[in-house]
């Protein structure tokens, strides 16, 4: 592989503070720049989400693009963005952030190899953090493993 994953997934926004206010405060996220994308230029907000992972957040004037949502797979090419959380404890701190925030429900699915939580973040953009499933090993035949139900490791409230 000539790659080693995704740097940075851009963004517009009508409120880069309430944004950097949200991935700080749930995801601990630090702003790596905050000030125009060029002189004269749109407000461009650096947020670090990981080691080598990068939200870019513009905030335009007159532009309504963060305005407008759809449902999944209605969105066009780009659907939702996925973030890994580091370890679990780390998604369990994570999820519970979220829900106190009002930005997820409390269901976590199994997605193979994978547990998943959505979230909306201020905007309404629907976003995904996961982990790696410690239920699944990596010697589980592909064939047998399972997406799309709640993992029974969280009891919904």
């Amino acid at each position: 592989m000539l790659t080693s994953g995704l740097d940075h997934v851009a963004t517009i926004t009508n409120d880069a503070d309430r944004l950097i206010a949200f991935y700080t405060d749930v995801f601990e996220a630090t702003v790596e720049r905050d000030g125009p994308e060029f002189p004269g230029g749109p407000r461009m907000v650096i947020l670090n989400l990981g080691s080598a992972t990068e939200l870019n957040v513009f905030e335009i004037d007159d532009n309504n693009e963060a305005d407008k949502q759809t449902p999944m797979f209605g969105r066009g090419r780009l659907d939702h963005i996925a973030l890994q959380a580091a370890d679990l404890a780390s998604f369990d701190e994570i999820r519970l952030r979220l829900i106190a925030h009002g930005a997820a429900d409390e269901i976590v699915t199994v997605f193979g190899r994978k547990l998943s939580l959505f979230f909306r973040d201020p905007d309404q953009m629907e976003c995904e953090v996961l982990v790696d499933n410690p239920d699944v090993g990596p010697e589980t035949d592909p064939a047998e493993l399972v997406f799309g139900v709640a993992s029974n490791r969280y009891d919904e409230a």
